[in-house]
Order: structure tokens, then C-alpha cells, then sequence
């Protein structure tokens, strides 16, 4: 006798019909046809070399074999129905980890994050704190926003938002400002432009997208996060390079100036989401990033 297990069909099959006492309620609760219970049936009874059921008439009734199989059956069952039901419980209670970079969190994620709770409750948002969201230190997350180009990494299904918009932005605070005033965008050329170490190819993107040549650019203080770069713009420091998004509550307070206007790159808003992962909330945060972007 083959020692290899039944096919779950064939058990989920036999389990119906025992419980049910019935070939044909069984293939009603299993949306097959009564000869689809039947031929699974005879499969189990074929490899256990007796019958599970005695027929009589259209009824039907166990065997001592059915009778034990039935009872060794029924408690895997009843596990994995309860097992499943606990699961899809904790799935939907759970809080959902959303990793992002800390820039694109303190500048962006958390100026939003109370009309966010409100629009999408059943979210749970937790968020996650990582530099490099797409590969995450610690545990990965449910999904990552980031600011990325492609190739994607692989792993990741990824939804792309919205374009990244990229520009100068200064303080008026700034004491250069007036000579930079009513200038087109060379007059940044001989600037000691604000810059960050995280992510240095801005400001040649920037610039190979207003015809400047990248050779011109010159460069002051370095940061190594967005968000510092972005601070020391608002403090007056200088003028700095970022994502038009990060910088739209500074543009409408009027702590910040984007004279030269935003470029498009070839870089994109994201949510990245582990390709494993199945979870309806998904769609209904890229949905809602997108509308708040679009906004932007």
C-alpha cells in the first residue's frame, strides 16, 4: 500500500461527504458535480483498497474505515479552517509597515499622515524608518516608498506613482538672493551649490535637463540627508536641489523660492511591495499616494 498521500481534493471530497452524508450535498458545497465527488471518492477507496461508504439507494453511510477516516479528516480540517479564519483575522487587524526613507518621511509622509489616517483607517499605518527602503535592514516591510529609477530590484512589484520633478530651491532669506533674482538658471553656475552625499547625481540631472553643461556646476556644503539639505535651505544657507513634493508646504509658506521652476528625471515616486505580498490595502494606498501627488 503506497505510504504517499491522497490528493486534497480527493480528502476535502470525502470530508464533505461524510459530514454532509450526502454525495450530492457534498458536490453543492464544493461547487463540482456529483460525478466529480464520486470519481475523487473512488480514488481514496482505490488506494485504501476498501470502501469508505456503503451505498444504499441514494443514500449513503460509513464504513468502520470511512468512519476512522472520517474522524483523523475532520480534525485536519476543523484545524486549518480555524488556522485560516485566525490568520485572515490578524491579516486584516494588523498594523500595516510602511518603510521610507527618512527625508521622504519627516518632509513628506508626515505633514499628510493625519489626513491619511482619516481617509484609509483600516490601514493601521506604522511606519519604518530605512535609508535604503528596497533593501531593508531590518524586517521587510508590508510595502516602500521611495524615490527610484528603474531597472526595479528584483523581488519588488513595483507601482510607479508619479514622475520625479526636481529644481533649485533658496531661502529669501538667502544673502545672495537679489543678484540671483530675474536670471535664468546659468547664473547658478556660479554658485557653491547645497548638495547632499545620498544622492549627488541631482544636480547633474538638473542640469543635463536645462542644457547646462554638469562641468559648470560647482559645489559648497554637503549633507548627507535630503532632509538636512532642505533644512539649511530654509535656514538661508544657500541654494539647494530637491523633489518638488518635499518642498511644496516651504514654496506655499513662502520659506522657500523655486525661481528656475522643476525638471522632470528619470526617477519616479514609488510603492514598492515584496512580490509575495497579497493585501487589498495595497491598492487603495497607491491609490491614494497618487491622488496626493497628482496634487502636488
Amino acid at each position: 500500500m503506497s505510504r504517499e498521500l491522497p490528493s486534497l481534493n480527493a480528502l476535502r471530497a470525502f470530508e464533505a461527504a461524510a459530514r454532509l452524508g450526502s454525495v450530492s450535498r457534498a458536490a453543492e458545497e464544493l461547487h463540482v458535480t456529483h460525478g466529480a465527488i464520486s470519481r475523487q471518492l473512488r480514488v481514496l477507496e482505490e488506494a485504501l483498497e476498501q470502501p469508505l461508504f456503503a451505498r444504499h439507494g441514494r443514500g449513503i453511510t460509513l464504513t468502520a474505515i470511512g468512519e476512522e477516516l472520517r474522524d483523523r479528516v475532520a480534525g485536519a480540517f476543523d484545524q486549518l479552517r480555524d488556522g485560516w479564519s485566525e490568520l485572515r483575522r490578524h491579516r486584516s487587524d494588523s498594523p500595516f509597515v510602511l518603510g521610507c526613507a527618512s527625508s521622504l518621511l519627516a518632509r513628506w509622509v508626515i505633514p499628510r499622515l493625519d489626513r491619511l489616517e482619516r481617509d484609509l483607517p483600516m490601514l493601521r499605518l506604522h511606519l519604518s524608518p530605512e535609508e535604503s527602503p528596497l533593501a531593508p535592514q531590518h524586517a521587510e516591510p508590508d510595502a516602500a516608498l521611495a524615490l527610484a529609477a528603474p531597472p526595479w530590484p528584483t523581488g519588488w512589484q513595483v507601482h510607479e506613482l508619479a514622475p520625479e520633478q526636481i529644481g533649485p530651491v533658496v531661502s529669501p532669506r538667502y544673502a545672495g538672493l537679489a543678484r540671483l533674482l530675474d536670471r535664468d538658471e546659468t547664473v547658478l553656475c556660479d554658485e557653491a551649490l547645497l548638495h547632499t552625499t545620498s544622492r549627488p547625481q541631482a544636480w547633474p540631472e538638473w542640469a543635463q535637463a536645462s542644457n547646462l553643461p554638469t562641468a559648470s556646476l560647482r559645489y559648497g556644503q554637503g549633507f548627507a540627508r535630503l532632509f538636512y539639505l532642505l533644512e539649511a535651505a530654509v535656514a538661508g544657507l544657500g541654494v539647494a536641489i530637491a523633489p518638488a513634493p518635499l518642498v511644496q508646504d516651504d514654496l506655499r509658506a513662502g520659506r522657500l523660492l523655486a525661481p528656475w521652476g522643476f525638471r522632470q528625471t528619470s526617477a519616479f515616486w514609488i510603492l514598492a511591495t515584496p512580490r509575495r505580498r497579497n493585501d487589498a490595502r495595497i491598492d487603495a494606498l497607491v491609490a491614494w499616494l497618487r491622488s496626493e501627488l497628482t496634487e502636488s
